[in-house]
């Protein structure tokens, strides 16, 4: 049996480690042919070894159109098309607002939204002309609702929920499909820093209804639904992977919330 990306190519920003190379690992395990794109030379090289013929390397600065450029034309040289793109690559940013340093609002949306919009110009170019591919722009929960000391961010990650809607209005007449994802809290180098393990990795997440932080590849399984063919009538959507946490908070000591917030 065919994998549900067989005979697909696909670029994953952001690729070399993290949710990124999860993406790349679950998409070759599909059937697809990855480009990996990411400033992370020996981290993305290594991956691409790894996984051998299925997935190559490209350095890519999300923040440079003349890298964009090159990217394109790596894999048309290569591929001759794109048919699905994820702009995975992100940067984070933590303070209060009377804090905020103004080059950190530089770098974060220069990462976090021009990156993906240069993405879309470029790699769009060629979905366009074939008519056909998926894009899915990696957003946040903090793209959902508001969070304390994350204002950069999370204004970066709101604006992609705007950019990805505009986006599926425009590429929708040509065939190509625009969602995002909202992951949660995740085990990866952004999102568990100090890499902590067991219930201490988890402590802060008792009161999401799934009471854990996510796994890299919970998100990236996500991301293949929206860029395989059983995702053909889907665009424009916003496709939360965070445990519950946008649905909302439990209230202790109420009915309905979990033991371990009851004192139990």
């Amino acid at each position: 049996m065919s994998g549900r990306l067989e005979g697909k190519v696909a670029i994953v920003t952001g690729g070399a480690r993290g949710m990124g190379a999860a993406t790349v690992r679950a998409f070759v395990a599909e059937g697809a042919s990855v480009v990996i794109a990411d400033r992370l030379v020996d981290h993305g090289t290594a991956l691409a070894e790894e996984l051998g013929s299925a997935a190559s390397f490209v350095s890519l600065d999300v923040t440079q159109e003349a890298s964009w450029e090159a990217l394109v034309r790596a894999v048309e040289s290569q591929h001759g098309r794109a048919d699905a793109l994820v702009n995975n690559a992100g940067v984070v940013a933590f303070g209060p607002i009377e804090a905020i340093d103004p080059a950190d609002i530089d770098r974060v949306f220069a990462v976090n939204v021009k990156g993906p919009l240069l993405g879309m110009k470029h790699v769009g170019n060629l979905m366009r002309a074939a008519r056909r591919g998926s894009i899915v722009n990696i957003s946040s929960v903090d793209g959902l609702r508001g969070a304390n000391a994350l204002s950069i961010y999370s204004s970066s990650k709101w604006a992609i929920r705007g950019l990805t809607k505009t986006a599926a209005l425009e590429f929708g007449p040509h065939g190509v499909r625009v969602n995002s994802v909202h992951p949660g809290g995740v085990d990866t180098h952004m999102g568990n820093p100090q890499q902590q393990q067991g219930a201490e990795r988890n402590w802060s997440y008792t009161r999401v209804p799934l009471q854990r932080i996510g796994e890299p590849h919970e998100v990236a399984m996500a991301t293949l639904f929206l860029c395989s063919d059983e995702a053909s009538y889907v665009t424009g959507a916003e496709l939360a992977v965070d445990g519950g946490w946008a649905a909302g908070y439990y209230h202790h000591y109420m009915p309905g919330a979990p033991a371990s917030l009851n004192g139990g």
